[in-house]
């Protein structure tokens, strides 16, 4: 039975460029293959066709030979595509290695891998005034880094790491699963395609040493617990002249004795006498950075909530400035002598329980209500 033309079991023309005739093979491969059509011999006999063709035009010597005198000039022993499933491994390992190379290889393909230094993560906690209005400080941050000793190579002063006689210096080595052939890091070196048979004695041949490094760390005006601070390069060194990883600095805002923050808002509970609920006055209220004066209306009920504009955050990342809440509480006197309590005895008495006490009527009219209502 006649073969069928390469180019045209591959669809392109006889002008198609390395790049198309993979392009070509790898889409053919990926919709005939033996595995996506389970026992369809025609599927199998295109897949097979495919591969030859590929092995073919793949190869500049062979494609000369046959754009020259076609089929017969594969005979001569200058390189027969033989049929059936030999050799496949060493294909797909060029079609997939392309597809999958990078991940098996870090992003370094024919080298050996390098590999970035992981990220670190330092908690930091601060005041709420630190917070707010930003400070700097230094923090000790414990982290592999670069051995100075044998700057990163792990060998001793005096000599150098050898290259890998497992991946001849790749770093990776190809491995036979099934039909496929993938890379994968070499076993022996690790993925650094180097051995180090003579190791500092500082970093034992690893190339990285544990240390605690101080940095300086300026924090920004407004930050919050969760926001994150990127301090780029100061993580774990790298691996095999891989990059530094980063340092992210995570703050962690204490709670304060006086004041919530609510995003831009600060809260805060300001006790107030009975005397100046009741006839109005002024009281003084703490802010982050000075005392306001705070006027109390008469007549002011416990719970109240009175807004002082622009007394909060200035936002981190920019807006306008939140306010303080401050909720008047009014506070039970204590230690009363006898003649204290007997003049509150006699203030009790002398007041008119439905307009002087609007809210206890208002509750007791509920509650009135609220039974009459059961009991009908």
């Amino acid at each position: 039975m006649a073969k069928q033309d390469y180019y045209q079991v591959l669809e392109v023309s006889r002008t198609a460029t390395e790049a198309e005739i993979k392009k070509a093979y790898r889409r053919l491969a990926m919709k005939f293959h033996p595995d996506r059509n389970p026992n369809d011999p025609q599927a199998e006999h295109r897949f097979k066709e495919a591969k030859e063709a590929y092995e073919v035009l793949a190869d500049p010597q062979k494609r000369a030979a046959y754009d020259q005198y076609g089929h017969a000039g594969l005979q001569s022993g200058r390189g027969g595509a033989g049929g059936g499933f030999g050799g496949m491994g060493d294909v797909f390992g060029d079609i997939f290695g392309e597809m999958f190379g990078d991940i098996f290889s870090g992003g370094q393909r024919g080298r050996s891998q390098v590999f970035r230094g992981a990220d670190l993560r330092y908690e930091l906690e601060l005041d709420l005034e630190q917070a707010v209005f930003g400070t700097e400080t230094t923090i000790r941050v414990p982290a592999l880094v670069e051995c100075r000793s044998c700057g990163g190579s792990g060998a001793a002063k005096g000599s150098q790491p050898k290259t890998c006689d497992t991946c001849g210096g790749h770093g990776q080595v190809r491995v036979q699963q099934s039909m496929f052939t993938i890379q994968q890091p070499c076993p022996r070196c690790k993925g650094r395609g180097k051995i180090v048979t003579n190791p500092c004695d500082s970093c034992l041949g690893q190339g990285r040493i544990r240390e605690e490094k101080a940095l300086a760390v300026k924090i920004p005006a407004g930050v919050d617990t969760g926001d994150r601070i990127r301090l780029s390069g100061e993580g774990e060194a790298g691996r095999n002249g891989g990059p530094t990883g980063d340092l992210y600095v995570e703050i962690q805002v204490r709670e304060h004795p006086i004041f919530q923050r609510d995003g831009s808002n600060l809260s805060c509970e300001v006790p107030i006498s009975f005397t100046t609920a009741a006839l109005g006055g002024s009281v003084s209220v703490p802010t982050l950075d000075s005392d306001v004066v705070l006027k109390i209306p008469a007549e002011t009920q416990s719970g109240r909530v009175f807004r002082l504009r622009a007394k909060g955050v200035a936002p981190v990342r920019g807006g306008a400035t939140g306010d303080l809440y401050c909720r008047v509480v009014i506070e039970t006197p204590v230690d009363l002598n006898h003649e204290q309590k007997d003049l509150l005895r006699r203030f009790e008495a002398s007041l008119q329980h439905g307009s002087q006490k609007p809210r206890e009527k208002s509750f007791f009219d509920g509650v009135k209500k609220f039974f009459t209502g059961a009991l009908h």
